[in-house]
């Protein structure tokens, strides 16, 4: 595998990982509202979601240094 086709697998793997925290905290909020389900809940969904964030930022910084060391 090239490290072209290993930089493109993370972009992607990180696109997902930020599309399903979205949908998660949404999907999430939503249930919770309608079950009437307490607040720590909604909290502990948000740190979920924060660290799926934290995950794609910290994988997209790495690809983007990466590419810059290589002089793309």
């Amino acid at each position: 595998m090239s490290r072209e086709e290993n930089q493109r697998k993370q972009t992607r793997l990180a696109s997902y990982v930020m599309l399903g925290s979205v949908l998660l905290l949404l999907a999430g909020s939503w249930i919770g509202g309608v079950l009437g389900l307490p607040i720590r809940f909604a909290f502990l969904l948000d740190f979920i979601a924060l660290g799926g964030f934290a995950f794609a930022i910290i994988t997209l910084f790495r690809v983007w240094r990466s590419r810059r060391q290589d002089g793309e």
